[in-house]
């Protein structure tokens, strides 16, 4: 018997979609994945998510997710999608070599930030490294910090952090920024930015947090240490789509592509929501918005579909 929705994903956005199924008595089964819980349970100190006056973990805060949508009778699989098919209804979905199959799907895969993979990186993630400015900025009020990267995004989150930081330092590998021209010329003429060129981080330095980044001179090869408290590595995301390519409408950069103004992607039946769809906000409260929708959405298509 084909489950009644299957949500693929446990970020906010899919644990929001399986609290609005559940409670629309669609007995949602979720495949959680490995990374259970999506970028937040990457993040220490959340304090923008509002009901949460005195801020709260981001694991602790997924944890309630997850909880919440458990009450309503979502069923979980702690495990990874390894393939599907949507060519047809139902829809496969293959953990593994255990197939699950439903006329509806919601994908909330998310998306992950691109690491630089240097030493001192993973150790100190959420102890003073961040990919997030909107999200950790406000930790760093009077403090020297580092942007790496040379695009928009990184432009946009080292202006954004001058509203805290004492200083912003972005550390660039070549000699002008791929940023468009408007945005690069905001950053360079900002007084509390300072641009390193032609540099690239070759480690983070800090035992408990952030202590200053060793940087490399790509022409000179000579290296200096950056002190700085901060580090938010801005060189870009990745949707979690790679399983999906060939099945469903993605983008050039390989988010899914949704109707405007709705969750609905290019297969009737299958929704998405949250960070594997939106590269603009990428925020908690706006994946699990969207997650909503989705609920929403794939039961309304199931009502004229079906009738139930």
């Amino acid at each position: 018997m084909p489950e009644k929705v299957l949500i693929i994903g446990s970020g906010p956005a899919g644990l929001t979609a399986a609290i609005y199924a559940a409670r629309a008595d669609l007995s949602p089964v979720m495949i959680e994945g490995f990374e259970r819980g999506g970028q937040l349970m990457l993040t220490t100190d959340v304090e923008n998510y509002p009901g949460f006056p005195d801020g709260i973990m981001g694991p602790e805060l997924m944890e309630q997710f997850r909880k919440q949508a458990e009450r309503f009778g979502t069923r979980i699989i702690s495990s990874n999608v390894s393939n599907v098919d949507f060519s047809q209804r139902p829809f496969k979905v293959w953990v593994d070599d255990d197939r699950y199959e439903s006329d509806t799907v919601i994908i909330s895969t998310g998306a992950s930030a691109r690491w630089l993979g240097i030493p001192g990186e993973e150790k100190l993630r959420g102890f003073g490294v961040s990919a997030c400015a909107t999200c950790d900025g406000f930790f760093f009020r009077d403090r020297a910090i580092a942007v790496v990267g040379g695009g928009d995004s990184a432009m946009e989150e080292a202006i954004f952090l001058t509203k805290f930081a004492s200083k912003v330092t972005i550390i660039h590998r070549r000699d002008e920024f791929r940023a468009s021209k408007i945005m690069a010329r905001r950053a360079i003429d900002h007084p509390k930015i300072e641009v390193l060129w032609d540099s690239v981080p070759e480690e983070i330095l800090g035992e408990d947090g952030v202590t200053g980044v060793r940087v490399r001179n790509v022409k000179t090869d000579v290296e200096s240490v950056l002190d700085v408290e901060g580090v938010f590595v801005a060189i870009g995301h990745t949707p979690n789509t790679s399983v999906f390519v060939d099945h469903i409408e993605l983008d050039a950069a390989g988010y899914i592509e949704t109707t405007p103004g709705g969750t609905a992607t290019s297969v009737p039946g299958v929704f998405a929501g949250g960070d594997v769809v939106d590269s603009v906000y990428r925020q908690a409260i706006t994946a699990a918005g969207m997650g909503c929708q989705a609920a929403i959405d794939a039961e309304r298509w199931r009502e004229a579909q079906h009738g139930m």
